[in-house]
């Protein structure tokens, strides 16, 4: 379901072209202007050497910060992603500068951007850059004044001759996005997390090396963590900048200072209203029934791969809608094929089966299928292709897992 994250070493635009996000059109990246700057020289904060030529060399703000958000209640943008803060020229000692060029505080972002062609990139922005309070258009229009507008590349003289007003603030946006789209950060930690165990949760915590090593397995580089009071809010990611702003490379590095979380007990909370799980595809992110409630219909999940089909079967193909009357207490299913039941230990649904009452029990942020009081379910193998195993009640068998009932 997601793609390789694409932050390994240097990371350029023309590489972008190549990579896949669902949902993402990169032909918009290239309805910009041109810097005619080189990649070839150093990046910012490595020259040996005073650059005099800072419309090709970003300084003083040369170590960029890439913040995404990670916002639970209210969440905010699509379900299954962070979200954009914005990208902060720090300079590469550490200090900052903001607000730096007030006669470019430019407003209405949206018609900024449509008047320059970059409607693609407005339509990404309405999606993954919005503020926690419906406020979009001041909130981009506080990060081009407040950071964007102290980039010595993007400065009006550094453009080319007749770009139209603006057209600075239109190359920052492109380059947010831009980047953002690499590092979509929901990649890196679903990409790792099945393997390490990172999963959104209301009651398991991390340590902060346990995130931040599998985030560098993943990408290469350690970005820094913060956290608000005990919980993962944001992460920020590190770069230098070779060339341009407009249409530079953008370096990969560790972060150079660390984030707010401590060492240990990190929680890392869903989305209020969903919930993520993985099956043999990827991860997906769902809404969630409030604590308890029954859906009245839904897919029915192994917690090690798949699901089950129709018959009531465990198999890792397309899974069946499962029909549930009652409530989570007391309630029988119906599939396609019929009624379910349990006879002799062994799960089936046809139309010969006899209805049997099953219960659903809350655990962590899941609602797990129960039969007499127990959540436990075995086979005697688990299936891959188009194989199905028999699913009995217990742990008697040799491959032993939960059930898990996802609204649909």
């Amino acid at each position: 379901m997601f793609s390789a994250l694409v932050i390994l070493g240097v990371i350029t635009r023309s590489a972008l072209v190549s990579s896949s996000v669902s949902g993402v059109d990169y032909n918009d990246l290239f309805k910009q202007i041109s810097s005619g700057c080189s990649t070839s020289g150093p990046a910012s904060c490595h020259n040996t050497t005073q650059e005099t030529d800072l419309c090709c060399f970003e300084a003083p703000g040369g170590v960029l910060l890439q913040t995404q958000l990670w916002d639970t209640d209210p969440s905010t943008g699509p379900s299954n992603s962070w979200t954009i803060h914005g990208l902060w020229p720090d300079h590469c000692d550490s200090t900052f500068s903001e607000n730096c060029d007030s006669t470019r505080d430019y407003t209405n972002i949206t018609d900024l951007l449509q008047d320059q062609g970059a409607d693609d990139t407005l339509s990404f922005m309405q999606e993954y850059w919005v503020d926690i309070n419906g406020q979009n258009e001041q909130f981009w229009e506080h990060e081009w004044s407040t950071h964007g507008a102290c980039y010595s590349t993007l400065k009006p003289s550094c453009l080319p001759s007749g770009s139209p007003k603006g057209a600075e603030a239109v190359a920052f946006f492109q380059a947010v996005v831009t980047l953002f789209k690499a590092c979509l950060i929901h990649m890196a930690l679903c990409a790792c997390a099945y393997a390490a165990g990172i999963t959104p949760s209301t009651s398991k915590t991390y340590s902060l090396s346990t995130l931040t090593d599998a985030l560098k397995n993943a990408t290469g580089v350690t970005p820094a963590l913060n956290c608000a009071g005990s919980s993962l809010s944001s992460i920020q990611w590190y770069f230098n900048l070779k060339g341009s702003l407009i249409d530079g490379e953008f370096v990969a590095i560790d972060a150079t200072s660390n984030g707010s979380c401590k060492s240990s007990s990190i929680k890392y909370p869903p989305e209020v209203g969903r919930i993520l799980f993985h099956d043999h595809v990827g991860w997906l992110m769902t809404d969630v029934q409030p604590a308890g409630s029954l859906p009245s219909a839904g897919t029915i999940h192994a917690s090690t791969a798949g699901g089950l089909l129709s018959a009531g079967t465990w198999s890792t193909q397309t899974l069946a809608t499962y029909h549930f009357s009652g409530s989570a207490s007391s309630f029988t299913m119906t599939t396609s094929k019929g009624s379910c039941g349990v006879s002799d230990g062994k799960l089936a649904c046809g139309s010969g089966v006899s209805s049997s009452t099953f219960s659903a029990v809350v655990s962590e942020s899941n609602l797990l299928l129960a039969y007499a009081g127990s959540t436990d379910f075995s086979s005697d193998d688990t299936p891959s292709g188009s194989t199905q195993e028999m699913v009995y009640t217990g742990s008697s068998h040799s491959k032993t897992f939960t059930l898990n009932i996802i609204s649909s």
